[in-house]
């Protein structure tokens, strides 16, 4: 009898015992602010992270026993998911490999844990960086990328797939989709309406998501509801808001004139209940807007503005800024009509900028960094453009939502990121300071957190021979 209680008592122990095992994390943050990027609520909260994800979320006055290898004391400091740069270039040719593949730590210096690549010709590199980085083996933001550009023959950007017909649309997204492309990425140099319309009509028939520039042989509302999933700048919305945009574009049909030779004949029609039409269109067909304002603000004061300081500058490679020359050149050699037309522009995208977040257009931040887009630097251009939409009244709040919220709904990413949530990858970035009080403050970085790898910002600067980039830009 004895024999069978003693049993009985080890197996109710080892039960308990085992009830009682003590969980274990690869990474814990203890006692940050927390921010939601939907209600801007901050609570006091302490984040569990296993296998590069959010495993458990508790209260700071929660305690519980855990174990854990990496345990940081985030106190007075501000969590945020890692913010999103929805428009960047990997591009340049094979000289430039190396150049583009620095810059991938200064995307995780400044915060940002996922970029979108917007096309280039170095897909081969950027597929293998992309893999590198999924498998911790290279640090860089994880990367959405579209692989080549789709345009016409004769393509301005190397590395293009050059389209004529729905056969040429069929084959260039057949290759597409063996790269395993993220979406697809419309340029409109050389491409006709027709091939253009075929592209993103065939790409969101086979379900993939689109974005691009539009040829302007194009009406805009015909490149919505065709299923363009985001429309990369200001130019096309413009040119959608004119109360003349079927004769204008006629008349680019007729080539009676061209791009650039529009902008004063739409900003002279621009019309607000057009415009109000066209961004319900938008919202209907839960189409995205690029504005990529701070390059309107870099590329339309070249002629003023003296960049031989910039801290970034400094650490750009010759090759990166060999081509910043040709829209240096262009600007300076500009009339003075031309570059007074380009401010004028400029300042009518700020104010267009505001029209579509009022109207509750969605709106993706994004800097156009790469090559060729002169003193648009890698990382710290994120931040310049959501202080750029603050400054056209937008606030901190929703600016920031432009970025990692609004950058995983359109990719459909959602499920694993864009907000701090059990389950979501661990893409976090550690700040030093509230960013809904003062935008800038996203730039005082403390740590950026990707799964359970922890960055610091002021090392990898240091790396790079570039504290300056940290502190004063």
């Amino acid at each position: 009898m004895r024999y069978y209680f003693g049993v009985l008592m080890f197996l109710l122990v080892f039960m308990s015992c085992k009830k009682e095992q003590v969980p274990t994390y690869d990474l814990v943050l203890e006692n940050g602010n927390v921010m939601d990027l939907l209600t801007g609520d901050i609570e006091k909260q302490s984040i569990y992270i296993s296998d590069g994800r959010i495993a458990k979320i508790t209260r700071s006055s929660e305690s519980f026993t855990f174990k854990s290898e990496q345990i940081l004391d985030v106190s007075n400091t501000y969590i945020l998911p890692g913010f999103w740069d929805n428009h960047v270039h990997f591009r340049g040719g094979d000289s430039l490999i190396k150049a583009n593949r620095e810059f991938l730590k200064l995307f995780i210096a400044n915060g940002i844990t996922t970029v979108r690549d917007a096309g280039g010709d170095l897909s081969p590199s950027v597929l293998e960086w992309r893999s590198d980085i999924e498998a911790g083996t290279l640090v860089g933001p994880t990367i959405f990328t579209s692989g080549p550009k789709i345009d016409g023959p004769n393509a301005t950007w190397a590395g293009s797939l050059e389209v004529e017909n729905e056969v040429d649309v069929n084959r260039a997204l057949d290759a597409l989709q063996k790269l395993k492309v993220d979406f697809v990425k419309i340029y409109d140099s050389q491409i006709s309406g027709e091939a253009y319309l075929q592209t993103i009509s065939e790409a969101s028939h086979r379900g993939m998501i689109s974005s691009g520039h539009m040829p302007f042989t194009v009406e805009l509302k015909e490149a919505v509801t065709a299923g363009l999933g985001a429309v990369e700048h200001l130019y096309y919305i413009l040119k959608g808001s004119s109360s003349e945009e079927k004769e204008i574009t006629q008349s680019i049909i007729n080539e009676e004139y061209g791009f650039w030779q529009s902008m004063e004949k739409l900003m002279g029609t621009y019309q607000d209940e057009t415009a109000q039409k066209t961004f319900q269109l938008l919202n209907e067909n839960n189409t995205y807007v690029v504005p990529t304002l701070h390059i309107g603000d870099i590329l339309s004061y070249l002629d003023e503005e003296n960049h031989e300081n910039d801290a970034y500058l400094k650490i750009m490679p010759a090759g990166i800024i060999d081509t910043y020359k040709g829209r240096i050149n262009r600007a300076l050699h500009a009339s003075e009509k031309s570059r007074e037309d380009r401010k004028v522009l400029n300042t009518f995208f700020k104010k267009l900028t505001k029209s579509l977040h009022d109207a509750n257009v969605k709106l993706l931040a994004g800097s156009d960094s790469g090559a060729f887009n002169a003193y648009t630097y890698p990382g710290v251009s994120l931040h310049k453009e959501l202080e750029a939409l603050v400054a056209v009244g937008i606030s901190p709040l929703e600016a920031l939502r432009t970025s990692a919220y609004n950058g995983a709904e359109f990719l459909k990413k959602d499920s694993d990121y864009g907000t701090i949530s059990l389950g979501k990858i661990a893409d976090l970035v550690i700040l030093r300071a509230n960013p809904i009080d003062d935008i800038k403050n996203s730039r005082k970085i403390s740590k950026v957190i990707k799964g359970h790898q922890v960055f610091n910002p002021e090392i990898i600067a240091m790396e790079m021979n570039c504290v300056a980039c940290i502190v004063s830009e």
